[in-house]
């Protein structure tokens, strides 16, 4: 019998750090007849004002501005705004050319995102179909498509439990009983020194430490805007390694990935061999 490849996962945040700015910046607070800056005052000020979680209290508003001022707001509508979401150089093709690399080593890549933005937009999105899952902030949205309530909210700590859920294959969010169950560390689908994280600043932390706790690899990526906050992070070695977010072909942030996952799938197979002359040896 074939043996399964292993899986080699990286785990993207999505807002500046595959895209230029907050995914709700590009069409969905243009629609509104505000500037992203007045919008997100708006929802840090009533946060902070209510005591509520940054997420929660950003859904919210998005709700009632878009009631207030007459403007349709649908899962479609924000699918729909989607499309304008501008990526990083590379962005695109990124994930074709990291699944060829992985091909060549013997490992199977797969691209997950865990983001606090918007799963409906990310949906809509260029690349959404790269991801074997989407890990996002959703609303849940009544039989004419109107959002009534948030069906999921992934702040910046809560963030952790999908890098479990990915650990485990336990991808479905409303399966809690089998992802607290135990399970033996050689039974875990992709293990935590075969995951990268990427993401561009603090809200990335608690998965960055955890990467770094496990055996996992985390990266950080900039603009001119966070060059100095990442810088930072490297410092506090909070992060492993920080590059300009330019995802094409031949930059440094690319070369560095393909050597992480040459790493980790040389890594993988030496583990297999020990694995199997035990076997053999025990027989």
């Amino acid at each position: 019998m074939e043996r399964e490849k292993p899986i080699v996962a990286i785990l993207y945040d999505f807002d500046k750090t595959l895209c230029t700015q907050d995914m709700q910046n590009y069409g969905f607070i243009p629609s509104l007849g505000l500037a992203p800056a007045d919008f997100w005052r708006l929802a840090n000020s009533f946060g902070w004002r209510e005591k509520m979680d940054g997420i929660l209290a950003y859904m919210y508003t998005m709700i009632q501005e878009s009631r207030r001022r007459g403007v349709p707001f649908t899962r479609e509508s924000l699918k729909h705004q989607g499309r304008s979401i501008a990526f990083f150089p590379g962005v695109t093709d990124w994930f074709s050319r990291i699944n060829r690399f992985g091909e060549r080593q013997g490992v199977g890549v797969e691209h997950y995102v865990i983001s606090s933005g918007l799963r409906e937009i990310i949906e809509g999105s260029a690349i959404a179909g790269e991801f074997k899952e989407i890990y996002a902030s959703e609303f849940y949205y009544d039989e004419t498509g109107t959002p009534v309530w948030p069906k999921l909210a992934v702040n910046f700590t809560a963030k952790t439990q999908f890098v479990y859920r990915i650990n485990k294959g336990v991808l479905d969010v409303s399966d809690d009983h089998t992802l607290n169950a135990s399970m033996p560390d050689d039974s875990k689908r992709v293990p935590f020194t075969n995951m990268i994280y990427v993401g561009d600043g603090l809200s990335d932390v608690p998965c960055m430490k955890m990467m770094r706790a496990y055996g996992g690899q985390a990266i950080a990526v900039y603009q001119a805007v966070n060059k100095k906050g990442v810088e930072q992070l490297l410092r506090d070695g909070r992060v492993d390694y920080i590059f300009p977010a330019d995802y094409r072909e031949g930059t440094a942030l690319e070369l560095t990935m393909q050597n992480i996952i040459r790493k980790m799938a040389v890594t993988t197979r030496l583990e297999e061999e020990t694995a199997e002359q035990l076997r053999r040896v025990q027989k």
